[in-house]
């Protein structure tokens, strides 16, 4: 019988073991359009805790004491949907749980057989060939719209996203500037082939920034990657040049406690014409999917992406892999293999 995670009550500031319980999921026949799945891989993500609070959002919330949702990778065990067989290999929404009943509202894909005979992983579907990685090549080519030789600032530069934003970046000659917490995600900051990196664990992130600009000779940020919020984003303001973009992809730091900084230089956005906007992946992807997957296929093949992996064992870890999203555990993508 199939095991799936549940929230049982609604959190206040950080998630807590409180909130969630592990129970079985029924066993039920295989209706029109569903498939049996055992899943491989899942996926956790920061957006999953604003799924968790009773508030309108571009994501339903979580159901108390209902199975939770997220990505996965599942391997086909029954179908009665065309298209798929036993075997296959699908990205789906039916995360949370270790496998069961699936049907369109989940989602399911199946993986491309080319990619895995290439020697792709079934789990980079979950990170630099799906939502991270897509939610980074539309943040920088599509939101902030960012040419070779612009100055690109990324916070959160060793986390799935922020790692992405680098690569792409330098794969289309731009000046990044990544900033990460702590020396080791620091030096695979640095690896990955950015510019300069800071260390906001160190001090300050304005004069870090400020001092990176000066030492790599550039008069201000073109474009400014947002996955924090906070000091990161007055920093960027701080330091913006003229007409610059900055593309809002997540706020990491305001989603426990919901409390806003003050942005002492948002005052800036108006004399330099800076041009901000939030966006969700979704609203996007359908319309550059297959120029998407072609082109990060093609980097990814070429060795100018690649990912590390901060993998927690078994289904019982999953939350503790969700929680330490908020404590910076995570090198790169933070995945639970089962």
């Amino acid at each position: 019988m199939a095991k799936a995670w549940h929230l049982i009550s609604r959190p206040t500031g950080l998630p807590t073991m409180a909130n969630f319980a592990l129970r079985d999921l029924p066993d039920a026949p295989l209706e029109s359009d569903q498939l049996r799945v055992r899943n491989l891989w899942l996926s956790v993500d920061p957006y999953m805790r604003g799924r968790m609070n009773d508030a309108k959002s571009y994501a339903a919330s979580f159901q108390i004491d209902q199975p939770m949702t997220g990505g996965a990778i599942g391997e086909v065990i029954e179908s009665r949907l065309d298209g798929f067989a036993p075997g296959d290999l699908v990205l789906h929404m039916g995360g949370w749980r270790d496998g069961g009943v699936i049907g369109l509202d989940m989602m399911p894909n199946k993986l491309p057989a080319a990619a895995l005979a290439a020697g792709m992983t079934p789990q980079t579907f979950l990170h630099n060939m799906g939502l991270t990685g897509g939610t980074a090549w539309i943040g920088l080519l599509r939101i902030a719209a960012a040419k070779p030789g612009d100055v690109v600032f990324v916070s959160a530069a060793a986390g799935a996203v922020g790692s992405a934003v680098v690569q792409i970046a330098k794969a289309r000659e731009m000046t990044v500037i990544g900033s990460a917490g702590g020396a080791e995600k620091c030096t695979w900051v640095s690896a990955l082939g950015a510019d300069a990196v800071i260390d906001y664990k160190g001090g300050p992130v304005l004069p870090a920034l400020a001092a990176a600009l000066q030492k790599l000779g550039k008069g201000g940020v073109d474009v400014y990657f947002d996955n924090v919020g906070g000091e990161h984003l007055d920093a960027a303001f701080a330091t913006a040049s003229d007409f610059a973009r900055f593309a809002i992809c997540g706020m990491i730091d305001v989603y426990n406690d919901g409390k806003a900084q003050e942005m002492k230089y948002l005052i800036r956005a108006i004399p330099a014409r800076i041009r901000m906007e939030g966006f969700i992946y979704t609203d996007q992807f359908i319309d550059c999917m297959e120029e998407f997957y072609a082109d990060m296929g093609a980097l990814i093949a070429g060795g100018a992406v690649t990912m590390r992996e901060t993998v927690h064992d078994g289904l019982e870890a999953t939350p503790q892999a969700f929680l330490g999203l908020f404590s910076g555990d995570n090198i790169g993508k933070m995945l639970v293999r089962l």
